[in-house]
């Protein structure tokens, strides 16, 4: 008897033709199984040909693209600010699947990152207004000391959200959905936007 996993497969058939409507199917199926990590994706931004990457986590989405919020003073939003173009990488490996998104990004409403700084638990919030993101400090001692003062500060109020904290928006124009199979056979399949706002789908040879 057999008793190997059935993989999963992926064809030009069976996907969506929306490539948001694609991503929520898988993204909702990996929340199942991997819950809060499942947001998890990798963020990647360049500047003079040096690229890095972080991990950051999906925080919403609406029809033009997918959310993510930060330091507006911080290395990733510095680098944004003299390249706008940017890449997501989500992989889930229990799935065996991967989703990888390319395009621009910018800035959510002052009005969308209110909204879910209030949603933040309340440390959190103290520690948007602690941190001077991706700055040198002289040790753990000197942002434990900020911590204390700024909770000091907001003792017993509401805390309100950093005028240099907010959300962004990543708008793709590429999608791949990359799907595990045997034998490093694997299927990926990618949307590409045209100038007249249809999706071309093409299958990459694995």
């Amino acid at each position: 008897m057999d008793n190997r996993i059935k993989k999963s497969v992926l064809d030009e058939s069976g996907i969506n033709k929306n490539p948001f409507v694609q991503f929520e199917g898988w993204y909702s199926e990996a929340r199942k199984s991997l819950g809060e990590d499942a947001s998890a994706m990798a963020l990647s931004t360049s500047v003079n040909n040096l690229p890095n990457s972080r991990i950051v986590f999906l925080r919403g989405s609406d029809k033009k693209g997918f959310w993510f919020f930060t330091n507006y003073n911080g290395r990733k939003a510095k680098e944004l600010r003299k390249n706008k173009n940017a890449c997501l990488l989500f992989f889930w490996p229990g799935l065996e699947r991967q989703v990888r998104m390319r395009g621009y990004v910018e800035k959510l409403p002052a009005k969308a990152s209110d909204t879910y700084f209030a949603s933040r638990a309340r440390e959190s919030q103290i520690g948007a207004w602690s941190s001077p993101q991706s700055e040198v400090i002289p040790g753990r001692g000197a942002l434990d000391a900020w911590v204390e003062e700024f909770t000091r500060t907001f003792e017993g109020k509401k805390i309100p959200r950093p005028a240099g904290w907010g959300g962004y928006r990543l708008v793709p124009a590429f999608f791949e959905f990359w799907q595990g199979r045997d034998n490093r056979l694997h299927d990926r399949i990618t949307f590409q936007k045209q100038k007249n706002g249809k999706w071309k789908i093409e299958r990459l040879a694995p």
